[in-house]
């Protein structure tokens, strides 16, 4: 017999809540954005590594870290020249490992 698991409490969300939670969806819901974050899994890379290692163009990988940015999925730290991105919300982190693992598992 299975237990029965206690109800989950809904929260009062306001508008930029909302706003919030479905732009986080949003960029989960691009092959492209769901690559570079997969990649930064394994720590900061340079626009030219997440390129290289995705085979993507330079254009496209800065277009998408940008939007990542803007929803605060991925933060960076400039080197000289070179400007190093790495994921910044270890939650969405772990929701994206969740739903590999549950693709992988069904």
């Amino acid at each position: 017999m299975s237990e029965e698991k206690e109800p989950i409490e809904s929260y009062d969300l306001d508008e930029e809540t909302l706003f919030m939670v479905s732009q986080t969806f949003k960029a989960l819901s691009d092959p492209t954005r769901l690559r570079i974050l997969n990649l930064l899994f394994s720590g900061e890379h340079s626009v030219n590594d997440i390129a290289e290692s995705l085979s993507l163009l330079q254009s496209t990988v800065s277009h998408q870290l940008r939007f990542l940015k803007n929803v605060r999925l991925v933060k960076f730290r400039r080197e000289g020249t070179t400007i190093y991105y790495s994921h910044d919300d270890e939650h969405v982190m772990e929701l994206l490992r969740k739903a590999i693992d549950h693709t992988y598992h069904t």
